[in-house]
């Protein structure tokens, strides 16, 4: 749904980054607006369980971003949020990409707030000391988990003292 939005006026061109998937009952093209997205596709339907419609389901209900985040913390809840993801496939996906995402995560934190159905929001100061807890040696996962109910209107510092505090 996020690449329908995205897409401009009629009648103007469009690059979309595709994925064919070929099965015995036929074949289906799926497009995506950005790269990051269809990397996080290919990535989710290499998890067992976790088919096309499922991964779609995912990338229209979070941004790239916030799956990385919910998989490096371990929050299968807020996965559990997109249509046709029960609780098991949710467990799945965190234990099968929490080593694939979990290197990429300090350097894909979103640098915007991210709107996400849970409600939560991760903006640009959580992201930078999400950042920051990992340059000093802590897990990107306990370091967003530690930040993950703080509020983004505070400074840096004051994010990284909060995260160094509860870890």
């Amino acid at each position: 749904m996020g690449t329908i939005g995205a897409l401009p006026a009629i009648g103007q061109t469009v690059t979309l980054y595709t994925h064919l998937s070929v099965r015995e009952d036929g074949m289906e093209l799926f497009g995506f607006a950005t790269k990051q997205e269809l990397q996080y596709f290919r990535l989710l339907i290499g998890v067992n369980g976790v088919g096309p419609k499922a991964a779609l389901s995912l990338l229209s209900a979070h941004k790239p971003e916030a799956i990385a985040l919910f998989v490096a913390s371990g929050d299968a809840k807020a996965l559990t949020k997109a249509p046709g993801i029960g609780t098991k496939i949710a467990q799945r996906i965190i234990m099968e990409l929490k080593d694939k995402l979990g290197a990429e995560l300090p350097d894909r934190m979103p640098a915007k707030t991210v709107s996400v159905s849970s409600g939560a929001g991760f903006g640009g100061n959580i992201a930078e000391a999400v950042s920051a807890l990992a340059a000093l040696g802590f897990s990107a996962a306990d370091a967003a988990k530690a930040l993950q109910d703080a509020d983004p209107a505070q400074t840096v510092e004051d994010l990284v003292r909060l995260g160094l505090r509860r870890m």
